[in-house]
Parts: C-alpha cells; structure tokens; sequence
C-alpha cells in the first residue's frame, strides 16, 4: 500500500462491496482496498490491513481503532465511521496523532427509533410467547399491559431519543425525559417533561436507553438504579449493552423484580449461545438490528464515503476537515 489509499478494513459481513457508495469511493482517485473477510476484530490483523493508508472507512464497531492501532499507522489521517457510535475509536488518540475522525449521525435515527417502539410493544404485549405457544397448538390468552397511558422515561434526547419520544406521544403515552446536558427546552418541544435520570427512573413504566456510551455513562444504569424501577416496569435498551450493568439486570429479570426487558445490544456481541439472557421468558431479544434497513445502509455508506470526499477536499485547500472531540 502507498500513501493515499483508502481502506476499508471490516467489511464483513459485505454492505459496501458492489454498491453505488463503492462506486463513488473508488472515484475519488485514489487506490481503494476493501477487506470482506471476517477478522478486523484482532487488533494485529487490523493494523495489518489499515497499512500505510491514510484514510479509513470503518464499517463495524468490532473493528476498534485503539491508541496501539493508530500509533502503528503513521499514514493514517482520517476515519470515517458509518453509523453514530464512536465508541470503538479512542478519540483522544487520535486527537493527538491529528487524525480527523468522522461519523454519520441521525442517519439511522428514525429505522432505530421505530424499533426500539416494536420491541416495546413486542416485550409488553409479549408477542414472541404467544407466537411460539401458538405454533405448537396452544391458544394462550391473557393479560398484556397497553402503552396508551403508560409513562415512558427517555433516557437521553439526541436524535434517536427524540424520536422515540415523538412515537410514544403519538401512541398517548406520558414522556419523561432526562439529559446528560443541559436541556434547553428540547423536552417541552416535544410534549415531554425534563426531569432527573433517579426521578425518570422511579416514575416510569418503560425506560428506553438512548445515551452514547462514554465513561460517564458506562453501568449508569446500575445496581441501585435497577432497584428505582416499578416491578411492573419494562426496559428498553437500543443503545448500548455497557450502558446497563448486566448482573444486575439478570438478577431482576430472573427474581421478577421488574416485568420484563428488550435488547438490542449487548456487553458481548455476537451474544454467546449459552447466555442466560436466551433462556428467560420476560425478555425479547434481537441482535443489534434496530438502525440495519436499506435505506439507512445506502444513506448511511453515502455520507461515509462523502466524509471522505469532503475530507481529501479541504486538506487539499489547506483547511481542517470537522473532527469529532475527544
């Protein structure tokens, strides 16, 4: 590889490979390399194939872009995230080895949103149970709890919680918002009322997860704070699984401490076969699917390979490129 290649080092399993985002990637005149092969979870293999690059595109979230990984890429000067989490990329390293990290955000906002309102409604009218019992005969009638009337606790108001806020007005639910910022009136524009993460948790019916996950907010949803919730409460998570501490989600899942809850994401993905969270009724799972239809894959590599143009451009008439901060 030489200087000025593009690589794409994780794309596996392919989403970019043979669509018109491809097209546009390859040009931007410079020699493109795409890796289809699973591996670039492995810090080593991930190095080896970013290279001597000096633009990335990253593709999946299990390819982390550690301080060891661009301290062994000297070329690299630019990463393009397709999706809004930017977690798996150490920020502050990448600040410092002047590295423009960019991303896509809200592009998957509304696929998300809407998902995190089916498996709301999934996990509380408890369709999957019903589903399975009916396939083998049964006719399993009862009760399901309702969303109209229920209180919602959206735990962060970026553009996915935002949205889930707008769906669950329309579907008559009372919103309860908290914030890591200041709120700014945003939860009044919505019909929702803004108040602390320990009174959304006491006061809810449904608490849906929407912060990014950073060292303020890992396990932010711990032990004690488990505890806040009604029994009859359900949790929502679409977000991230680091978010919530797991064995304590486990323990009020298992003792019914808490109705029930439905993920998206997970401490570790894929989500191992043997993990107890496959095993317990209360619980609707689908694996990190929410924001994954085609019009947010096509939009989604649209504006990552745009990044990149609007990067190669402005390095070209020697201005900076926006970068994430650290």
């Amino acid at each position: 590889m030489t200087l000025g290649t593009i690589v794409v080092p994780d794309d596996f399993p392919p989403v970019l490979t043979g669509t018109p985002a491809e097209i546009e990637l390859r040009a931007l005149g410079r020699s493109v390399r795409i890796f289809n092969e699973r591996g670039a979870d492995d810090e080593a293999e991930l190095i080896r194939r970013i290279g001597d690059a000096e633009c990335v595109v990253n593709i999946r979230a299990h390819a982390r872009f550690s301080e060891r990984v661009v301290d062994a890429c000297p070329s690299l000067r630019m990463i393009s995230v397709w999706g809004s989490g930017t977690d798996h990329v150490d920020l502050a390293a990448c600040a410092r080895r002047g590295i423009t990290v960019m991303n896509t955000p809200g592009v998957n906002a509304r696929a998300v949103a809407e998902h995190t309102m089916a498996l709301m409604l999934a996990v509380m009218r408890r369709i999957p149970q019903m589903d399975a019992r009916m396939r083998v005969g049964e006719w399993p009638r009862g009760l399901s709890a309702q969303l109209e009337g229920k209180t919602l606790g959206v735990v962060g108001l970026g553009a996915i919680g935002s949205r889930v806020a707008e769906l669950a007005r329309a579907f008559g639910m009372k919103v309860l918002v908290t914030t890591t910022r200041a709120d700014e009136g945003r939860a009044a524009a919505l019909g929702a009322r803004h108040v602390s993460l320990d009174e959304l948790l006491d006061a809810s019916d449904v608490v849906s997860l929407h912060f990014r996950l950073n060292d303020d907010t890992r396990r932010i949803i711990g032990p004690a704070r488990i505890a806040r919730l009604k029994p009859t409460a359900y949790l929502v998570n679409t977000a991230r699984g680091a978010l919530v501490d797991r064995d304590a989600l486990l323990d009020a899942l298992r003792h019914e401490r808490i109705a029930g809850a439905a993920l998206d994401v997970y401490d570790e993905e894929p989500l191992p076969a043997d993990d107890p969270l496959r095993s317990l009724p209360n619980v609707v799972l689908t694996p990190h699917n929410a924001g994954v239809t085609p019009e947010v894959i096509a939009e989604g590599l649209r504006r990552a390979v745009e990044n990149v143009q609007r990067f190669l451009a402005t390095q070209g008439a020697n201005t900076d490129a926006t970068s994430l901060p650290p």
